[in-house]
């Protein structure tokens, strides 16, 4: 790892960064662990038909911006927890899942259930960002792996315990279904 150096800052240049690719997504790792004790920012890339399904973090807070396409998005504690559809989760204040465009942010506290979706027909780019870092740079590598290694289709089995040694608490399930044609 690099040392941080507190008088040094980072420029990159459009599409600077390191890229993995795996099942139509692309994750750009832009500024790590080795560049800030605060937070690790990420670019990515959502294929159409990726849902990452609900989850909680206990420890980590994220900020999702969206720079273009259109994702599916909450971040709030339903009524009930069902352990599939997140799509048609409410609030006590009747919050739902919203549509998401170029421009929206989403801020998500640690302990917040969240999720995204994309369910049109073209990728959404998304500036990602996840503190503290570096689990998420971790946790993003070793999911690249397994889905590259799945192709189409996902373990669940070996998602589901990447997750959970990196604070990523399952509501219900992720899943990738490209579209037809």
């Amino acid at each position: 790892m690099t040392a941080i150096v507190p008088s040094a800052g980072l420029v990159l240049p459009p599409g600077g960064g390191r890229t993995m690719a795996a099942a139509a997504q692309h994750v750009t790792f832009k500024v790590t662990g080795a560049h800030s004790r605060t937070a690790s920012t990420f670019e990515v890339v959502v294929p159409p038909g990726f849902d990452v399904g609900a989850h909680t973090h206990t420890h980590s807070e994220e900020l999702f911006y969206v720079i273009e396409g259109e994702l599916e998005v909450l971040a709030f504690e339903p009524l009930v927890r069902t352990p599939d559809r997140w799509r048609e989760w409410e609030s006590a204040s009747g919050e739902r899942a919203v549509r998401a465009g170029p421009g929206t942010l989403l801020f998500v506290p640690p302990g917040c259930p969240h999720a995204f979706a994309n369910p049109g027909g073209a990728p959404a780019r998304v500036l990602f960002q996840a503190a503290p870092p570096p689990a998420h740079e971790r946790y993003f590598e070793e999911l690249m792996d397994l889905l590259a290694a799945d192709g189409d289709q996902i373990d669940h089995a070996a998602v589901a315990a990447l997750r959970l040694r990196y604070d990523v608490h399952q509501l219900t399930p992720l899943r990738y279904e490209p579209p037809c044609g």
